[in-house]
């Protein structure tokens, strides 16, 4: 599953897990997941891949129904339907890499995962794209509470 699906991205990354691995889950996608992929990669990911000349490391893309379920991701998933990725870049913090995503490209939600500010690279960024008519621009930051429960709070701006 090595397909290049752009200038610096390929299928394998957007697939790869380890629960899947440990668990024998098919994490292989549809035609149609791919044709989401293929748009968030040139809409959002390379464009920014080219901005930062850096590499863009993809912790989690495309899950199947089976692999996000074992994960405990959200029923409503956006990486369900190839549309979504958490990522990181090594040369800026987690909060300036969401800032830039939601100041230069359409998404339809940005969230800053358990970032903090006394670690600049602590979570990742899971950016999401539809189309131009239906990206919500949705700014959310998700944290954990005292509970340990996680929490998300909209904001307009980061």
């Amino acid at each position: 599953m090595n397909i290049k699906l752009s200038d610096n991205f390929y299928l394998n990354e957007f697939t790869k897990s380890d629960t899947a691995v440990r668990l024998g889950i098919d994490n292989t996608p549809t035609t149609h997941h791919l044709v989401n992929l293929k748009v968030l990669i040139n809409k959002v990911l390379q464009p920014l891949r080219i901005l930062l000349d850096e590499v863009i490391t993809v912790n989690s893309g495309y899950r199947s129904e089976l692999l996000n379920t074992a994960v405990h991701g959200s029923k409503t998933s956006a990486h369900c339907r190839g549309e979504a990725a958490d990522i990181e870049c090594y040369s800026m913090s987690n909060h300036d890499l969401a800032k830039l995503i939601t100041e230069q490209y359409g998404f339809d939600q940005v969230i800053l995962e358990f970032y903090s500010e006394s670690d600049p690279h602590a979570g990742w960024v899971h950016v999401s794209y539809v189309n131009e008519r239906l990206n919500r621009k949705q700014i959310l930051i998700a944290r954990k509470n005292s509970n340990n429960k996680i929490y998300y709070e909209e904001v307009t701006s980061l």
